[in-house]
C-alpha cells in the first residue's frame, strides 16, 4: 500500500477534526509508516508546546494506518486500547511518528509508535495500541 493509498484512506474515513491535524503521510511499507503533523497555533498550548491530545490522537491515526498497510487491507479497525507516554514538550515545526504493527492475529492487532521532534530529532512521546479487526 503505497503513501497515496493512505492519505487517501485518512481523508475519506476519519473525523473531521482527526483531519484538522493536517496529518501528511509520507512513509508507507507492510513494516510501518511515518505521518507529520505540522505544530500550528491550534495544536499547541501555553509555550508552543503540542498538545497531548493532538500526539495521542496522531499516534492512534498512525497505527491504525500501519495496521492497514501491514494487512494490506482497507477495512474498518477499532481502537480497544492506547497508552501514550509523553516524554518532553513538543515544539518545532511538525512532529513525526513512526507506527509498526508489533503483532497481528485474527481479531487483535497491537501496534506501537515513537513521536519525534522533525527539528531536533529528540522523542517527544511513545504509544502503544491494541486494535480490534472486525
Amino acid at each position: 500500500m503505497s503513501s497515496q493509498d493512505l492519505q487517501e484512506f485518512l481523508e475519506q474515513n476519519f473525523a473531521e477534526w482527526v483531519q484538522a491535524l493536517d496529518l501528511t503521510v509520507t512513509r508507507a511499507a507492510a513494516d510501518g509508516v511515518t505521518l507529520s503533523m505540522p505544530i500550528t497555533d491550534k495544536l499547541a498550548r501555553v509555550g508552543g508546546i503540542v498538545s497531548g491530545q493532538a500526539l495521542a490522537a496522531l499516534a492512534d491515526t498512525s497505527m491504525v494506518l500501519a495496521a492497514i498497510a501491514f494487512t494490506g487491507e482497507k477495512r474498518p479497525i477499532a481502537t480497544t486500547d492506547l497508552h501514550t507516554q509523553f516524554l518532553r514538550p513538543g515544539v518545532g515545526s511538525a512532529i513525526e511518528c513512526h507506527a509498526e504493527v508489533v503483532r497481528a492475529g485474527r481479531a487483535l492487532i497491537f501496534a506501537r509508535a515513537s513521536m519525534i521532534s522533525a527539528d531536533t530529532g529528540k522523542a517527544v512521546a511513545t504509544a502503544t495500541a491494541t486494535f480490534f479487526v472486525p
